[in-house]
């Protein structure tokens, strides 16, 4: 089965789960003002979190440096906001370990290390000898 479906089927699956188990615990209507809460406290939080990045980022630029961990951090933060919007607790537990910076570091460099392993096919090495070249 593919992983993409597994995973669109899957997530809300388990979340409806710990909704129905949750609501047993503590009721239906607190079950909903706590999904409420968390995405309201989770976009605050993201907000707050992108606004620190996008001044880091203007450092970087003004340092004439590209700001490239900012940018992936920012659309890490993204993520985490739509991960907080969706209702649910797994996704909110995942878009809140997003929002910190100690593990948003490392959900970086996860897929950075992922993204370097991908082998390039097709790539053509060489050197150009500008002394040769001159004598044609």
């Amino acid at each position: 089965m593919n992983a993409v479906v597994l995973f669109i089927i899957g997530i809300p699956a388990i979340e409806i789960y710990l909704m129905i188990k949750v609501g047993g615990v503590i009721g239906a209507l607190n079950t909903i003002l706590l999904i409420f809460f968390t995405a309201v406290t989770g976009i605050y939080f993201v907000k707050l979190a992108g606004v620190s990045t996008l001044r880091s980022g203007i450092n970087q630029l003004i340092k004439n440096q590209m700001p490239m961990y900012e940018i992936i951090s920012g659309a890490t933060l993204a993520f985490a906001a739509l991960l907080l919007i969706i209702p649910g607790f797994v996704t909110d537990i995942i878009g809140f370990l997003l929002i910190i910076p100690i593990t948003r570091k490392l959900f970086i460099k996860l897929i950075s290390s992922k993204m370097n392993k991908k082998k390039y096919e097709n790539v053509i090495e060489g050197t150009i000898d500008h002394e040769e070249n001159e004598k044609k």
